[in-house]
Formats: C-alpha cells, sequence, structure tokens
C-alpha cells in the first residue's frame, strides 16, 4: 500500500478505535469488549474491512486486494517500461522478465469516502 492508503487505513482505524470504546463494556477481565469481542489489532481491522462487507461498509471503508492477470502486468511492462511508439509482439511479451523487473502483481485499491487509491504491489 502507499503512504496515502496507509494514512487513510491509519485514519479510518482511529475512527474505529474511539467507536469501539465510546460503545464497549468492561469484561470480567477487565478489558473491553463489544458484542463479546475485543478491539481489533490494524492487521485485523485491516483483514475484516477486506472480509467482512457490512463492517467494511459500516466504516465507509473498502479495501480490495487482487493479483494481476498475465495480461494485465503486461500492460503494464508497456506503460512503465516501453518507449512511446515501441511496439513488441505477443511472444517478445510472454519472454520479458517481469520478476526481474519487479512488475507487480498486486492491486490494492481502497475507497473512502467517494475517494479511489490505486496503488500496485
Amino acid at each position: 500500500m502507499n503512504k496515502e492508503q496507509e494514512g487513510l487505513i491509519e485514519l479510518v482505524g482511529q475512527e474505529y478505535t474511539k467507536w469501539f470504546y465510546d460503545n464497549a463494556v468492561p469484561s470480567v477481565s477487565g478489558k473491553p469488549i463489544l458484542n463479546g469481542e475485543g478491539i481489533l489489532t490494524r492487521g485485523g481491522f485491516i483483514n475484516k474491512c477486506k472480509t467482512d462487507t457490512e463492517f467494511s461498509e459500516r466504516r465507509g471503508l473498502k479495501i480490495e486486494e487482487r493479483e494481476l492477470s498475465t495480461v494485465e502486468r503486461m500492460e503494464y511492462y508497456g506503460k512503465h517500461y516501453m518507449k512511446e511508439g515501441e511496439a513488441k509482439s505477443f511472444d517478445d511479451l510472454l519472454k520479458v522478465d517481469y520478476v526481474g523487473l519487479n512488475i507487480p502483481t498486486k492491486l490494492i485499491t481502497i475507497t473512502y469516502n467517494n475517494k479511489t487509491i490505486t496503488s500496485y504491489e
């Protein structure tokens, strides 16, 4: 994730933490709980936003992560490594060392308050 995406997650995570402590009650051990669960860690919060649509919608934060197809990696290579007007055959593109060139394999899209930020990893 890029810094802007990290910043959005941090902001929404802080809002979640405030909401949690405003609504939680002490458990037998004294730690706050809400609906039988403790507060989420940062990683748990991110994972829940990725996998739980209802939770994600309540926070207004949507995190989507997916693998890029071979064709998408070829397109990335073309946009970032080929000179304007340069042409390569499909066979030549299949021979490119995408790993060696550190061509991304993943697309991460974060949407918050109708603002979408996309990054590659």
